[in-house]
């Protein structure tokens, strides 16, 4: 297994990247990607996907590039939340989602999603599921995550969270908690532009936070950051760029020790607001450990550019970028 003191600064701006790409096979873009910019991870869509044997082909040919290029392998990473947000679709198992499991206030059937998803998820090559769905929608809110959640109650969404968090890892997938601290109370979709929230850090304390809690207790692999603004918390940065939410309550007041990982950096609520080189500055100070970007390919290539130059730049940037890609080499090495 790679050892972070023998990778280049190269290789540790690279390792911090997860990128979609276009294609269902090794394509030159793709090799170009895994090669030139030593990409630590993928994310597929439903444009990435035929069949099993299709998506395992993929996976294979994507991990071996990454090895013949002298490369760590690769996170491939997906969305299987069940529900509406379901990227495999049939031959894959269909689960009607968090919203049922909720409503059923079934253990049993969390427990059911996250054996089935991790055992079809690894037979196919894909290592790690961007699920579950942690915020709390609250009842009669019009919330942009409604049909996603598990339901209105902390305590209800932290017990079914934790389940199908701890089922997916024991099953060999790690799991990640999303969208940090919570968007549940959104009614703007972050997809568009920038949500911003009015809500007392007291509040969230007692409500969007504790399933995250649980999920940190639980040793869940990963934690997604939202792209909403949190006036009580950092009125100036959302929470995937903000070194409060990311360092402070993240890390520091809640224990987090695993890998912290922005939402798509093509979204609305980030490119209508902010430029590549400034958000992966904004990522870097916050020692967010992985920039998500689903479509864009030029901005991957600046983002990559924009990590190398934080490392090379100061020794203190260089101190934070081998602090996150330790982590990530130490979850690769645990899973894979």
């Amino acid at each position: 297994m790679y050892e972070v003191d023998f990778l280049t600064d190269a290789q540790l701006a690279g390792q911090r990247l997860m990128v979609g790409f276009s294609g269902k096979v090794l394509d030159d873009d793709l090799r170009f990607m895994i090669r030139e910019m030593h990409i630590g991870g993928l994310i597929l869509f439903k444009r990435n996907v035929s069949n099993p044997s299709q998506v395992a082909e993929l996976c294979g040919a994507a991990q071996a590039y990454a090895l013949e290029s002298g490369n760590p392998p690769l996170m491939i990473a997906i969305d299987q939340e069940g529900g509406p947000v379901a990227r495999l679709g049939p031959p894959f198992t269909v689960f009607p989602g968090n919203r049922a499991i909720g409503a059923a206030r079934s253990a049993r059937a969390a427990r059911e999603f996250g054996m089935i998803t991790a055992r079809e998820l690894k037979g196919v090559g894909i290592n790690m599921n961007l699920a579950p769905v942690l915020d709390v929608a609250p009842e009669g809110l019009n919330s942009v995550v409604a049909d996603r959640v598990f339901g209105e109650e902390p305590e209800l969404v932290a017990y079914l969270g934790k389940t199908v968090i701890q089922t997916l890892q024991n099953n060999g997938v790690p799991a990640t908690a999303k969208h940090f601290p919570g968007i549940g109370r959104t009614t703007g979709d972050s997809h568009v532009d920038l949500p911003c929230l009015d809500v007392e850090r007291e509040v969230l304390d007692l409500t969007d936070l504790v399933p995250f809690r649980s999920a940190i207790g639980s040793g869940v692999e990963a934690v997604m950051l939202s792209h909403v603004v949190y006036r009580d918390l950092d009125r100036q940065w959302p929470a995937s760029l903000s070194s409060i939410i990311a360092k402070d309550l993240l890390r520091e007041t809640m224990g987090f020790k695993g890998i912290s990982m922005t939402d798509d950096l093509d979204m609305g609520a980030i490119d209508k607001h902010f430029h590549i080189e400034a958000t992966v500055q904004r990522i870097s100070g916050a020692e967010i450990d992985v920039a998500l970007i689903c479509h864009d390919r030029l901005k991957m290539e600046n983002a990559y550019g924009a990590l190398l130059k934080a490392v090379q730049g100061s020794e203190d940037a260089g101190r934070k970028a081998t602090t996150s890609v330790r982590r990530i080499l130490n979850m690769k090495q645990k899973y894979l």
